[in-house]
């Protein structure tokens, strides 16, 4: 796989209680996504952060993985759900940093069973980029089931 890049502007104005900001795409899938200090720390109030970012970063690679290792195990699948939640919490000497990113991967795949998707996910997760990236400092924790 050749090297990959992707990049991302973000322009910030004020002070960080009351300041605002917008985060663009180099590739227009998104544009001016605002955040703000709140958007990270309380109410989102339709603002999104680096945090959720993370979160939907981590769930699109997971994602990407998954369909990838169930098409090369010949049972590519109908239809895959994934909910990540990226944890933030205060940890004494460091700040507040990401301790855990957990991922909810659901699937309607046909022709496997329970323990062959758990299986599948597992290979995926290890594959997963953005999942080495965050067990690097923190928590990764995947759950997968199979819908009816």
């Amino acid at each position: 796989m050749p090297r990959i890049q992707r990049s991302a502007q973000v322009t910030w104005e004020g002070n960080l209680a009351r300041g605002t900001g917008h985060v663009s795409a180099d590739t227009g899938a998104f544009a001016e996504l605002p955040i703000s200090l709140p958007s990270r720390i309380g109410n989102p109030d339709g603002k999104t952060s680096p945090e959720e970012l993370l979160a939907a970063a981590h769930a699109g690679c997971l994602a990407t993985s998954v369909a990838g290792e169930l098409t090369r195990a010949g049972t590519p699948p109908e239809v895959l759900a994934l909910t990540a939640r990226v944890i933030v919490d205060e940890v004494e000497g460091k700040g507040h940093v990401v301790v855990a990113s957990e991922v909810d991967v659901s699937g309607r795949v046909p022709d496997i069973d329970a323990a062959g998707f758990q299986a599948i996910v597992a290979k995926a997760d290890a594959g997963c980029t953005f999942s080495t990236l965050i067990r690097a400092s923190a928590t990764v924790t995947v759950r997968a089931h199979l819908d009816a």
